[in-house]
């Protein structure tokens, strides 16, 4: 359809003949039918020569003996005008030979139109070209953090590693895959860091797993699995952590960091999962050489003031329960009163009160937390376990459950005041407190 250049209104029109008719017909039917209708000031012909008015344009369909189509006239006059127009057209009621009626649709503003092009364009026009110039600006900035972080990376050892400038003085350490990581643990402030370069693990890294307290912190992908077998192997690490399925640990945020970090798991579910039943004898030894390195210091070095104020007053209460709890002098009796039969059986029922509980909570992987009296406050899951000892207001005494004995429930339950913890089996323990009394089910 070709409109004239000021077009303003375009009308849309549907037509329905009793009969075969086609295009000339009805557009002879407009200019004849609407002749000296409007007077002469809108007579459709004269409109047409002056511009005033566009080309009429048709389309039109014949079936079954009947016809039927669409009619558009563009209008460059105003709003009362074009729809006297749009008026006039309804007043058709013969095309040709056949009985035909003619009803307007719409009318379609063009201006309208115009105006969604624009407010579209000008969208596209403000995100393609103006974002150029904020995407040379993010450049910019990040080239200046990177050159930062560059600067605060150190090298470790003969094997010159990536890491954080904390690794050395921090008495836990992240031990990451490759330098990209190192790169953006810094972006988010975590300084203690320190890169393997691949999955042949170097001696530096063994040397400082001996030391330290060592989370892997490895790629959500095959090669980050390589990578904690090789350091189950080769160096004493205590917890796994893993990036999401399929993403790295260079492109990871700060929230996702702090959420894997949060969800580590101790290694001896690492063990278990991967199926490393007897750890090497190379491993052994450092992890022997470790905790004896470890174990110079005063535990309560780590301590903040308000944990030594919490565990203070508990210090002294289970002293005076000792005796009842612990059969401290069972061998001494056995040798110096072989005869007597009273004193002997006494520690069996100690014994026996906490060999119940294990054997009902074997294999169900719940614990059960004891009040002073030896009775059961509430029974948990042990993966809640540590979120009910943090809960709690002095009440518990002790926990028994169907698990590993791990350095964070040992240290909560420190914080606690807690009595004693009895477990499946022990975990990798680096600092034992002397107020909480660790045994296991094969104890």
């Amino acid at each position: 359809m070709q409109n004239v250049d000021t077009t303003k209104y375009v009308i849309y029109a549907d037509i329905t003949a009793e009969g075969i008719v086609e295009r000339p017909d009805v557009v002879g039917a407009i200019f004849g039918q609407t002749e000296g209708l409007l007077g002469s000031d809108l007579d459709l012909r004269d409109l047409q020569k002056t511009g005033r008015l566009g080309r009429i344009d048709v389309q039109i369909t014949s079936s079954g003996g009947k016809s039927s189509g669409t009619i558009s006239i563009p209008s460059s006059f105003d709003k009362v005008e074009t729809a006297i127009l749009a008026a006039a057209l309804e007043t058709i009621d013969r095309v040709g030979p056949c009985i035909a009626r003619i009803a307007v649709n719409r009318i379609e503003d063009v201006r309208a139109a115009k105006r969604r092009y624009v407010i579209e364009r000008a969208k596209r026009i403000l995100v393609e070209m103006f974002d150029e110039n904020i995407l040379e600006t993010e450049e910019i900035t990040e080239e200046i953090k990177q050159s930062v972080r560059v600067e605060e990376i150190t090298h470790l050892g003969k094997d010159n590693l990536p890491a954080g400038p904390n690794v050395l003085d921090s008495d836990a350490i992240l031990v990451v895959e490759g330098r990209a990581d190192v790169l953006n643990l810094l972006k988010y402030g975590i300084k203690n860091a320190v890169a393997v370069g691949g999955t042949n693990v170097p001696p530096t890294i063994a040397d400082l797993c001996a030391k330290k307290v060592v989370t892997a912190f490895t790629d959500g992908d095959r090669g980050g699995e390589l990578i904690i077998k090789e350091l189950l192997q080769v160096a004493d690490i205590d917890f796994v952590a893993r990036a999401p399925e399929g993403k790295s640990v260079e492109d990871m945020t700060q929230k996702e960091i702090v959420r894997a970090l949060r969800q580590k798991i101790p290694v001896e579910q690492v063990l278990d999962q991967y199926k490393i039943k007897n750890q090497p004898k190379k491993r052994r030894e450092i992890t022997t050489k470790r905790k004896s390195l470890i174990r110079e210091k005063p535990f309560c070095v780590r301590n903040t003031a308000e944990r030594a104020e919490a565990i203070a007053p508990r210090r002294v209460m289970p002293r005076e329960v000792v005796p009842k709890v612990v059969p401290a002098p069972v061998p001494v009796i056995e040798e110096v009163i072989v005869a007597a039969s009273e004193p002997v059986p006494e520690p069996e029922p100690q014994r026996e009160w906490f060999r119940q509980h294990v054997d009902e909570l074997d294999g169900t992987l719940c614990a059960r937390i004891m009040d002073r009296n030896q009775n059961v406050l509430r029974e948990v899951a042990v993966r809640d376990l540590a979120r009910e000892l943090k809960e709690t207001n002095g009440d518990v005494n002790g926990v028994i459950f169907d698990g590993v004995v791990t350095q964070r429930i040992l240290d909560i339950a420190a914080d606690k005041g807690l009595e004693y913890l009895i477990g499946a089996k022990m975990g990798n323990i680096a600092k034992s407190p002397s107020c909480v009394k660790v045994l296991t089910k094969e104890a």
